[in-house]
């Protein structure tokens, strides 16, 4: 272990005595018990730069972490566990961390939250429906482009069915544009859809998203995509239409991969969202040389290798290990989870806050997941990973 004598250790601010650890996070880092050297030291993590607490792991090095990346760690079991006793049935409290109960978080596995899901089994897999690739495609991405389960179930029940062949720019307008006049939200908080007004000039959001819809399919996006050869060339395809950045680009493809259109494995390509990068910074202060990409492929690598470390018990989602999609959703939520629980690490957006807190969803979920992945039957058996804990887990002090 390397230690830094650059900098003095400042008394009373380890990573586990900062006054946001003690009040919220419960996930400490144990700095005597693990071997591990803190030290504090001023380094340039690509622009940004802040006095952050750095220890210095030999089987990381190059890389330098925070807190914040063991509390990575520590999240995602905890996450996962209260995951799983919520399938289970299990009355709260699911957790005794005050952040994790207090504030809403997605899950470990992106395809376990409440929206991918009613994508999967409600729009993807529907025996009542054309299962075409092109039908397919269509119903996917005019689903996300709201990401709202409410705005299907509107579409449906006024449409009688979401079918392609039946598609009208007029009706579907005249739906969307009601609803928005009885004050509905059509679509979804999770991320911003770019209003689309430069490249097909309407005056409303859901105009513009419908014309570029259609513009996919008139360009035969969903043959494209059955043809491309790797899921960065499906992402590059998405990036090519108007309003669609890395993020939108990336979140498109991993959906349409849900599919039967494209199999790609989701350890193939990862794009970093803007929350993810700032999760990025608030866990490594040195990248060691690795890009923002490389760099969750390195943390999904060595998933393994860390709960070991830290003695976690990973429950994963019936065998199947965190993807670097899944990487990726974590790092955006321990951006979020880390301006309570390490409010010394600064990120680059300067946020402070959590808006969203947690609510309970009271309407029950039969988990689905895509048939490729071989789930489906561990479910239904009602096999439960033997790692499934009815305690959190144990912060190490």
């Amino acid at each position: 272990m390397k230690s830094d004598a650059r900098k003095p250790r400042k008394r009373g601010l380890s990573p586990s005595r900062s006054p946001g650890n003690e009040a919220a996070a419960q996930l400490p880092l144990d700095i005597d018990g693990t071997g591990t050297s803190l030290q504090w030291a001023s380094t340039v993590c690509e622009e940004d730069r802040r006095w952050a607490p750095t220890i210095t792991f030999q089987h990381l090095s190059p890389l330098k972490v925070t807190a914040a990346y063991e509390s990575y760690w520590r999240f995602a079991a905890e996450r996962q566990n209260i995951f799983f006793k919520r399938v289970k049935g299990t009355p709260q409290p699911w957790t005794r961390n005050s952040v994790l109960s207090t504030y809403k978080f997605t899950n470990a596995y992106r395809a376990s939250d409440r929206v991918s899901q009613y994508l999967i089994r409600n729009v993807i897999y529907r025996d009542d429906l054309p299962n075409s690739n092109a039908e397919v495609f269509f119903r996917i991405i005019l689903f996300k482009l709201f990401n709202k389960i409410e705005t299907w179930r509107l579409l449906e029940a006024e449409l009688r069915s979401v079918i392609y062949s039946d598609y009208n720019f007029e009706r579907y307008c005249d739906v969307l544009g009601r609803a928005m006049q009885r004050g509905e939200t059509i679509y979804s908080a999770a991320y911003i859809m770019p209003p689309g007004s430069s490249a097909f000039g309407y005056p409303t959001k859901h105009q513009n998203h419908l014309r570029l819809l259609e513009e996919m399919m008139k360009d035969q996006l969903p043959e494209k995509m059955e043809d491309a050869s790797s899921m960065q060339s499906a992402f590059e395809l998405f990036r090519g239409y108007p309003t669609i950045g890395d993020f939108l680009a990336y979140q498109f493809a991993t959906d349409i991969n849900y599919s039967t259109i494209t199999n790609f494995s989701e350890m193939d390509f990862v794009i970093p969202g803007p929350g993810a990068r700032d999760g990025l910074r608030k866990c490594f202060v040195d990248f060691g040389g690795l890009n923002e990409p490389e760099l969750i492929r390195f943390v999904a690598d060595k998933q393994e290798e860390e709960f070991e470390r830290l003695g976690i018990n990973f429950p994963s989602l019936w065998g199947r290990r965190l993807q670097l999609i899944d990487c990726q959703n974590l790092f955006c939520e321990i951006d979020k989870f880390s301006r309570v629980a390490h409010p010394e690490i600064a990120g680059r957006t300067g946020r402070t806050r959590i808006k969203q807190k947690f609510s309970q969803t009271f309407e029950p979920i039969a988990f689905f997941y895509p048939p490729k992945w071989g789930l489906n039957e561990r479910i239904q058996a009602g096999a439960f990973p033997n790692e499934v804990s009815d305690d959190p887990i144990e912060p190490i002090i």
